[in-house]
């Protein structure tokens, strides 16, 4: 869910630049050495998983995975985004590097709040719990981005409107395939590396 260059304007993008930066600094600061090797790997995912993407308007669909990918890192998600993105922007121009900061803002925060929401409630719960728990963590990322991305664009100008519904809409069957996603990879890792999720077990009761 990139917006390209040139579209947004100064004020969001700087809004988007700052917010970023300092939740960076806080997710940098956050990460421990032996949390390195998992952000570095959530990091490629969401580096593969949205490359694959159709164009809505002035931004695009595909998955995100930031849901789990919140779950799995905490505020290390934003680091992680920022450094999938900036290649991404570097190596196929996809988005850009003066929408950086909104893009990243836009699929990281979310997976801040809803991985929050699910190690909170969720995460020792037991098997139909812990993956309807992933379910809405992959459901609630992918709307929350949409409509944080059509409000950047809505903020920027009137033009954009139709764009920012039509952004919101299309991501509602993008959404439900990410709740599966998102519920297979949780359930994988409860079984296989439970501490990756905050869980103390990998018994799925």
């Amino acid at each position: 869910m990139h917006i390209s260059e040139g579209v947004l304007s100064v004020p969001v993008l700087a809004a988007g630049a700052a917010l970023t930066l300092g939740f960076t600094v806080k997710g940098l600061r956050s990460i421990k050495a032996e949390d390195v090797p998992a952000t570095g790997i959530v990091s490629a995912g969401i580096f593969v998983a949205s490359l694959i993407h159709i164009s809505v308007g002035p931004s695009s669909v595909h998955l995100l995975l930031n849901g789990v990918s919140g779950a799995i890192l905490g505020w290390a998600v934003f680091p992680a985004c920022l450094v999938a993105l900036f290649l991404q922007a570097m190596l196929f121009q996809f988005g850009g590097l003066t929408t950086l900061g909104v893009n990243v803002m836009d699929m990281a925060f979310p997976g801040l709040v809803f991985g929050a929401v699910f190690r909170a409630i969720f995460v020792s719960k037991g098997k139909w719990g812990l993956l309807s728990g992933a379910f809405l963590c992959g459901v609630g990322g992918v709307l929350l981005t949409a409509v944080m991305t059509a409000g950047a664009l809505a903020l920027t100008g009137e033009n954009f409107t139709v764009a920012a519904k039509l952004i919101v809409w299309s991501h509602i069957p993008v959404a439900l395939i990410e709740g599966v996603v998102g519920a297979m990879a949780i359930g994988f890792l409860a079984r296989t590396r439970p501490n990756m999720i905050g869980r103390k077990s990998g018994e799925l009761l």
